[in-house]
């Protein structure tokens, strides 16, 4: 399926909504490549950007969904944009709505041109390298035995 028909099959008072959403994202993020799929069991459009998936634009029963990969791995963005959009519900690395007066379309460009510049592959690498060294920091503890000398 195409975006163009993903958005036409959503509910009339939402396929603008998704639709400006979409162009937010495609015009202010050039890594990302658009295409409908599905994640976590829901059909929906997917961005990803190099190497990995960025974000994810869904319409489901109650809500509307733009999961945000750099909201989950940088608090600081996280903290800001849950301070920016207090109608909104904020999960891990999404942001749940029902309409533009708790998602306005000025705030999700200023999330997305923040959003672009973080390279989700670099974060990656520094989560492994600290998760690395927080395994290894724990294997070099010492024992019980030892702390008893």
């Amino acid at each position: 399926m195409q975006i163009p028909e993903f958005i036409a099959q959503q509910s009339a008072d939402r396929r603008a909504m998704l639709a400006r959403i979409h162009g937010i994202i495609v015009d202010r993020d050039k890594t990302v490549t658009a295409n409908v799929g599905m994640m976590m069991g829901k059909e929906m459009i997917l961005y990803n950007g190099p190497g990995m998936f960025k974000y994810g634009l869904a319409s489901v029963k109650n809500y509307m969904s733009l999961h945000a990969m750099p909201i989950y791995g940088i608090p600081e963005l996280y903290s800001r944009y849950k301070e920016l959009l207090p109608k909104a519900a904020f999960q891990k690395g999404c942001i749940n709505f029902k309409d533009e007066e708790e998602m306005p379309l000025a705030v999700v460009e200023r999330l997305i041109a923040d959003c672009a510049k973080v390279d989700l592959l670099a974060l990656r690498e520094k989560w492994r390298q600290s998760s690395k060294a927080a395994k290894s920091g724990k294997a070099a503890k010492p024992s019980k035995a030892a702390k008893r000398k």
